[in-house]
Parts: C-alpha cells; sequence; structure tokens
C-alpha cells in the first residue's frame, strides 16, 4: 500500500490575503522527490507554507504520513531552508554594514563547530564526511563563502534528522563547481530513503536529475504533478524560447531607457575605480593580494571568480562600504580615499545591488518607498522624495515590471520580486557606476531575460559605467568589454 508522506487535497486558506486562485492539491508519495517550479510572485512561496501548515486552512484537508520517522510534528519533520535565511540570528539586521569587513566585528560571531551541537555523533561524523565540513570547524560562520554556507546550513539542518527538506532555490549564488558540488550532495541525501526533498525553482536548468516529479504554479494556480521527464518535454521550449510579442515587448523597453536624457554631473574625470597594490586580510586569511585594477568611464567590467576569492570584498571597497579601504591606495571618481569626501559623496555615483544586500533589507515598507530610498542611499526611507522622484521610482518600477505592486509592503512580495524592486532601486538614480552582483538571483526566463536587456540599455548610454558579478555566463549582457577574474589566496 503506497504511502502518503504529504496528502493536500483541495486546500484553501482561511485568510483571503495568502489565498491561491484556485483550491490546492499534491499528493507525495514516499520516495518522491519534488520539484516546485514557475514564475516570480505566482504562489510557489504561498503553496510551500500551506504544506508546511504556516496558514491554516478552512476544512482539514492536509495530512502527513511521516513514517519512518519517530517524530510527530511538522516543525520537527519538514525543515524549510531558504538560502536567504542566515545564521546569524538577532544580528541579521547589521549584517549588510558589518558583512565581513569589520574585523572587531567579527568577534560576536561563533566558530562553526559551536553551532553544530546535536548529540548524535555517528549521524555527526557521517554528514562532516559527506559535506567535507572539517576544515570548516573552526572558521567564523560571517567568513563562510557561499558554498561553503550552504554545506553549513545542509550539515546543520539534516543533523535534525528532518523527514523532508524543502530548499529554495538553492543553486543561486554557486559557482559551476560548487554548484555541481550541491548537485552530487543533494542526490546523495535523495539516496536515504527516510529523507525526501523538494526543490522550489526559478530555473528549469536547476531542476537536477533526482528529482522524480515537478509540480507547476503559475497565476496563483498549482498545477498537476507530472513526471520530470514529461514536464521537461512539455514546458522547456515554452518557458526558454522568446516568442515575437516578448521580443517587441523588450525592444520597446529598451529604446525607453535609450531615450532618457543624459545628465551631466560634477564627475569629470576618466578614472572611475582604481586599485594600485591593494592587499585585504582578515586574521591569517589573505582575501585580496596586490591588485591592481583600474576601471575607466564607459567601460563595462564582468567579475568573475569562485565562491571565496574576494569579489564581495573588491566591491564592497569600491561602495565605500569597506573600513580597511581607509588604509588601501584607492581613488573613487577621481579622489583618493581618505582625502576628505564622504561616503554620501561616493555613493551618490553608484547604483548596487546585492545578495548581502537583499538578505538584509528587512524593511517592510511599500514597494514605492523602498526603490525611493535608493535617491538617497539609505536602507528604509528616512529622506522623504519630492513628487516628480516619486514620478521616477514610479517609472523605474514600472520598466522593471513591479509598478503594480508599488504599495504593497517589500516583505509580502516574493524573493523574486523583492529583487526586481531592488534593482529598480539601483537605477532609480540614474547612476555614473552600476554595480551588479548576481543581479538574476531567484529570477524566472522572462525576467532574467528583461532585466538583461534593461542592463544592455543602460550599458548603451552615454559614460555609464558597469560592474556586474554572475556565475552563469549567459546573464552577462553583450556590451561587456573588460574581465577580471579573482583567484582564491
Amino acid at each position: 500500500m503506497k504511502q502518503h508522506t504529504i496528502q493536500l487535497c483541495e486546500g484553501v486558506a482561511r485568510n483571503p490575503q495568502v489565498r491561491l486562485a484556485a483550491p490546492a492539491s499534491l499528493d507525495l508519495l514516499d520516495g518522491e522527490h519534488l520539484a516546485i517550479v514557475g514564475p516570480n510572485g505566482e504562489g510557489k512561496s504561498i503553496f510551500v507554507d500551506l504544506l508546511t501548515g504556516r496558514y491554516p486552512l478552512l476544512k482539514e484537508t492536509l495530512t502527513y504520513d511521516f513514517r519512518p520517522s519517530t517524530a510527530t510534528t511538522v516543525y520537527e519533520n519538514i525543515k524549510h531552508l531558504t538560502f536567504q535565511d542566515t545564521t546569524y540570528s538577532s544580528v541579521e539586521g547589521n549584517y549588510y554594514y558589518q558583512q565581513r569587513w569589520n574585523h572587531t566585528e567579527q568577534e560576536d560571531f561563533p566558530l562553526v563547530r559551536e553551532l553544530l551541537t546535536e548529540k548524535d555523533e555517528a549521524l555527526k561524523e557521517e554528514l562532516f564526511k559527506l559535506f567535507n565540513i572539517e576544515p570548516l570547524l573552526d572558521k567564523k560562520v560571517i567568513l563562510l563563502s557561499s558554498g561553503e554556507l550552504r554545506k553549513f546550513q545542509l550539515t546543520k539542518t539534516l543533523l535534525t534528522q528532518p523527514r523532508i527538506l524543502i530548499l529554495d532555490n538553492p543553486f543561486i549564488g554557486l559557482d559551476v563547481v560548487a554548484r555541481q558540488q550541491l548537485f552530487t550532495l543533494l542526490e546523495q541525501i535523495s539516496q536515504v530513503k527516510a529523507v525526501q526533498i523538494i526543490l522550489v525553482l526559478s530555473m528549469l536548468d536547476d531542476i537536477p536529475s533526482f528529482i522524480t516529479h515537478v509540480l507547476p504554479i503559475e497565476k496563483m494556480k498549482v498545477g498537476e504533478k507530472m513526471e520530470r521527464d514529461v514536464y521537461l518535454a512539455t514546458f522547456r521550449q515554452r518557458d526558454q524560447s522568446e516568442s515575437a510579442e516578448e521580443a517587441a515587448s523588450l525592444k520597446a523597453l529598451q529604446e525607453r531607457i535609450l531615450a532618457l536624457p543624459y545628465t551631466h554631473t560634477n564627475f569629470i574625470g576618466e578614472e572611475v575605480v582604481k586599485l594600485n597594490k591593494v592587499s585585504i586580510r582578515y586574521d591569517n586569511r589573505t582575501i585580496l593580494k596586490e591588485l591592481d585594477w583600474t576601471v575607466k568611464r564607459g567601460e563595462m567590467w564582468a567579475l568573475s571568480g569562485p565562491n571565496g576569492s574576494g569579489k564581495s570584498t573588491l566591491l564592497s571597497l569600491v561602495c565605500a562600504d569597506n573600513p580597511q579601504s581607509y588604509a588601501c591606495d584607492i581613488s573613487l571618481f577621481g579622489r583618493k580615499r581618505g582625502s576628505g569626501e564622504s561616503i554620501w559623496e561616493i555613493k551618490q555615483h553608484i547604483g548596487y545591488v546585492s545578495p548581502e544586500m537583499h538578505r538584509a533589507y528587512l524593511k517592510n515598507l511599500p514597494a514605492i518607498e523602498i526603490v525611493a530610498s535608493g535617491l538617497h542611499d539609505t536602507i528604509g526611507l528616512y529622506k522623504r522624495p519630492r513628487t516628480e522622484e516619486f514620478a521616477t521610482c514610479e517609472w523605474w518600477m514600472e520598466v522593471f515590471g513591479v509598478a503594480h505592486l508599488k504599495e504593497k509592503t517589500f516583505l509580502q512580495l516574493s524573493s523574486g520580486e523583492q529583487r526586481l524592486c531592488l534593482l529598480a532601486r539601483a537605477f532609480v538614480k540614474d547612476p555614473e557606476l552600476l554595480i551588479l552582483d548576481e543581479p538574476l538571483h531567484g529570477l524566472d526566463t522572462f525576467n532574467r531575460r528583461r532585466v538583461k536587456k534593461i542592463i544592455e540599455a543602460f550599458c548603451h548610454r552615454q559614460d555609464k559605467t558597469l560592474i556586474m558579478v554572475t556565475h552563469y555566463e549567459n546573464e552577462l549582457p553583450q556590451t561587456i568589454t573588460h574581465r577580471l577574474e579573482l583567484k582564491k589566496q
């Protein structure tokens, strides 16, 4: 007789604000591994919250059978990792500012070994070997690279012995090697009969081979569970091919951006960024070693390198967020750091978005106010924009396809919708230098194409400069003129 691990039959949330467009159903059988896929903002996260019992239902239509687990509660048996979650608990709100840069603040963060305290030594030894955790044990959690952080989070979660592991976009932000390692790790986990995996994905390319079934969600409606191969044969071509209507729409979008007037600023130099033999160290670890780098006005740079090679550290120097930059030979917009300029004089020329910023952005303001905060480089809105500035914010939200969300609060948005709002925030002051760290994180196929076209249009405008980080070569705009690849020290 088949075991129904999760069975949801015509489920409807009691709260109308988190209700899907139609009753939702899923019958997840023992041994099945599921991918939940669909466009940004169309119901994936709400459905996962229904499955995990976060939203009470109108009728008792949700049942679980967690055998052979001896634990009885949903909390013990289902673990959900979003990978926007961090392990930094109460200091989360300060993470964006502290990040890895402030050495004194790092003392407040524990070592990896101090957080892996579960008592089952046999399981711990098995997972440490599986994920190669031993080299990480004496590292501060704050200093883990993206790939290392994934390993740590998975180990910590699996030590609680969940029956079902739900992972939300687990591959974003990982380099090619780390992605393959995580594919392999998840495949090994999937072979453990007592653990079933549910992946919530925005990219079809990220559906690994161990997934047995796919559940499509679109327009706030849950589709039927399909075998993986059947789903890919049916939907891959539709989702990855650009229709003539979409191409025309994106071309018109680019023309609107190209028509924006050129605004002269007080920066007239040729060198936007100049680093002279810059070195950055934390404890006994060298992040950057005697780096020489010059970015000139109008250049479009692709910054690459494996996780942990120092890309985020380098961007923190350019964005004036790293206190160590004052001890380095760095010039930004023709002015040497420490020569009397304020951090805000530097930031007024820069538009910036990154996974770290997204992770730390916990202000539950209306989305248009989040975008408006980019006018004055604040986290939150502390200076009220003028009427015409709000009009500019709305214009950029329309460009990124989120104008209809302008009055919705930021934390009510899906992760993909939040990313689009933060991108609008980066563009809103029409900066001379645009720094995009993994800008397409968590975006569906259409929105990745849309944002890529917007970036390309920006690059074609007079005197604009770009620095972009991505681990996916096909995400880079065709306008890239220069490349810098960092090596892990």
